[in-house]
This record gives structure tokens, sequence and C-alpha cells, in this order.
């Protein structure tokens, strides 16, 4: 065990909150910001926890769980509990191991992993760490025929789902990247790092293990025609040339023959239209409030949702998730599962697998403590009744 894994081993890291300060504490702050950072003025990234705050529990008590039934059903899926981890683009910033890591520690924790065309690692390799079910996240980022290319990799590797992202028009404005230097370090231009150099050598441990990986790596889930895989910094722009619109998931229909998820859904009318397409189901995703400021946070539009849906496909959700209780909430208000991003992001930060795998270990014991303090013994039981959300929360749209 290095030092690393021993810090986040130690009995102080009680939380996702104490992940998230180690990981400030050795990440550059351009990565740090990258990682934590959201759009603008960040109001959405704070509405997304302060949401759960907003809905209280409603206790079974004098009752003995022993024992928590915590699995689920998601997309034909048994998980070990009901909590995915998310796509983050270009993990392998954070840690060499980056994708990999956290599709380790997903499949050995017994549930998905789901992962981002803005890959630092191939898609092939990523499918080969993990045991268990592993879902490919799809921009059109380099046109039609570069996602073709991916997607049957990624069918041919045993991908088993393709979530769609609809939310990424053009990329969000990330003030505190702007700040810290982000684009820049990307860049891979020593020139235009000069002004941001502090903020990275005052981290030599992640320094070294950067350097030591080769520094950037061009993305290998996106092969332009012609030209080969796709250069970090072309990310961005190249988002703008990319939307998906309702009108693709025809032809995504006809190149992707397993279930396909909406992702980025955040009003009942958008709910509709996913069934309409075909989905098999939709994540409710502000994109954790790195998209557009100003949106609500997903836990309270999850109502209208799901009065949309009406139980015709599957809801999943993310944003916000920082506890297993808030896990609980999403489920008890509708979620068949959900999505974590920054929780995990952090112990991969610090400790590559071992600190995802404590993030879910925190995580998941969260859960099971929240549903025994409930007086439930199965994930399956938690519904509305389990909780009190305010009044004006929509419950149909």
């Amino acid at each position: 065990m290095n030092r690393h894994e021993r810090s986040i081993a130690s009995p102080r890291v009680v939380n996702i909150d104490d992940l998230r300060h180690r990981a400030k504490r050795r990440l550059p702050k351009p990565v740090f910001d990258y990682l934590d950072g959201g759009a603008e003025a960040e109001t959405t990234l704070r509405e997304n926890c302060r949401a759960f705050e907003a809905v209280m529990f409603r206790p079974r008590n004098a009752i003995s769980v022993p024992n928590c039934d915590l699995r689920t059903q998601v997309l034909g899926a048994e998980l070990s509990f009901p909590a995915i981890i998310a796509p983050i683009g270009y993990s392998r910033l954070m840690h060499p191991d980056g994708e990999c890591a956290a599709a380790r520690a997903a499949g050995k924790a017994g549930t998905a992993y789901c992962l981002s065309t803005i890959s630092g690692h191939s898609l092939e390799d990523v499918r080969a760490a993990s045991p268990g079910p592993v879902w490919y996240q799809l921009y059109l980022v380099g046109g039609r025929a570069a996602a073709e290319a991916a997607l049957e990799r990624a069918r041919k590797a045993g991908f088993s789902v393709l979530a769609v992202t609809v939310d990424t028009g053009t990329a969000g404005m990330r003030e505190r990247d702007i700040r810290s230097g982000t684009a820049q370090l990307m860049s891979g231009n020593p020139i235009a790092m000069l002004p941001f150099l502090s903020q990275i050598l005052t981290r030599p441990g992640w320094l070294a293990a950067f350097l030591m990986d080769g520094g950037l790596h061009a993305l290998p889930n996106i092969v332009l025609p012609g030209k080969g895989p796709m250069a970090l910094i072309n990310v961005a722009a190249a988002l703008a040339e990319s939307v998906v619109t309702w009108q693709d998931f025809k032809w995504l229909r006809e190149v992707w023959p397993g279930p396909i998820i909406v992702k980025g859904v955040l009003t009942g009318d958008d709910a509709r239209r996913s069934i309409d397409i075909g989905a098999a189901g939709v994540i409710v995703s502000n994109h954790g409030g790195r998209q557009l400021d100003g949106v609500s946070a997903t836990l309270r539009v999850l109502p209208e949702i799901v009065g949309a849906v009406n139980s015709q496909i599957e809801i999943l959700m993310d944003g916000g998730i920082r506890r297993g209780s808030d896990i609980a909430k999403a489920i008890c208000m509708g979620a068949r599962a959900v999505l974590v991003g920054r929780a995990y992001a952090y112990g991969l930060a610090v400790a590559g697998e071992a600190g995802v795998s404590r993030a879910i270990a925190i995580l998941r014991a969260d859960f099971e403590r929240t549903m025994k303090l409930l007086g439930c013994a199965s994930v399956s039981e938690l519904d509305r009744t389990y909780v009190e959300a305010p009044k004006d929360w929509l419950i149909s749209g």
C-alpha cells in the first residue's frame, strides 16, 4: 500500500468531502478546477447539492433491519447497489490509470461503469479492465464516421449500453478553468503554460506521474478518418460542430443494436421525446452544472420526469450525489439508480483504483446505514412515502 492509499484508508476519511480535500492537495489547480468546477457563477453546481437538503426523510421506526438487500436491476443488469460510475472526460489527467482504474473499481464493487468518448484510454482496455457491465457515452465529436467506428469497436468489445449526451450544443463557460489555465495545460504548449507553471510545480507528485505517463495523449476513441486519433485540445471546438439532435437517433438505432439512453433530460417534454425515439431510459442530468448555468437541480426536476415517463422507460439521475443518503432520496423520488461523478473522481485523483474503491465503499456503507435507519429492508421498497419534498416541486410535466 503506497502513501496515497494509506491516506484514503485513514479512519479520518469518513465521507466524500474528505476525499475532495485530499484531491485538492494533490492536484494542480488547473486540474482540480477542471474536476471540481462548474459553469459561469456555478449556481446549478451548488443547487444540485442543496436540493437534497430540501428533501426530508420519513422513517419507519421500531423496525429491526438486520440485513438490507441493496441490489437493483438497471437495463437488464443486476447491480450490487443503485449507483453507477459516471463518465468523466479525460480522467487520465487526474491519474495515469484514469478510466481503466475507475472501470476496474466499479466492476469489483459489482456495479456498472460508463466510459466517456473523451477518454485517455482505449475503450478496449477499459472494457477489459472491468468484470462488470460497461456502458459507452457518446459525443458526435469527429462526425458520424468517427462515431460509427467507435460504436463498432464498443460493440465488439462488449459494451452493453449506449448513453447519448444531448446537452452539449457548445462547451459551457467554465470560468474557473479560464482563470486557472486548464486550457493551456491541456494544449501541451510549454509557452502557453508559462503563466500557470507555478501552479503545476507545487504538486510534484502529480507532475512526476503525469510526465512518467507520457504527458497528454491523443483521444484513442475519436479516430478521424485519414488523420488518426483527435488531439485533446480540439475537443471544445469540436463540440460546437457535433450537436446531437432527435433526428440523429434514427441513425443511432441503426448502428447500435443494444439499449440507448438519453443523457441530459431536464423536462417532461424531452422525456417524452426520448420515449418516442425508442430510448430504453433517460438520465436526468444537467451535466453536473458544467453546461448551462441557472437550470434546475436534477433532484428538483425528477418528479416532472417521473410523471412524464409514467413507468414506460427507466429513469436514472446524476448531479450532486455526495452521500449514500442522497442516493436513497433519489430512489425514493423515482430514480431507478443514480450516476456518481465527482464523488469517485476525487478518490481517483488521490489514489487511482484504490481511491475509487474507497469512494464507492463510503457511498455504499452510507446508503446501507440510511436504509436501516429508514426501517427499509430492500431497495425495491423505497418510494415517495419515505420522504417529504417541497410542495412546489412538480409532480408531472
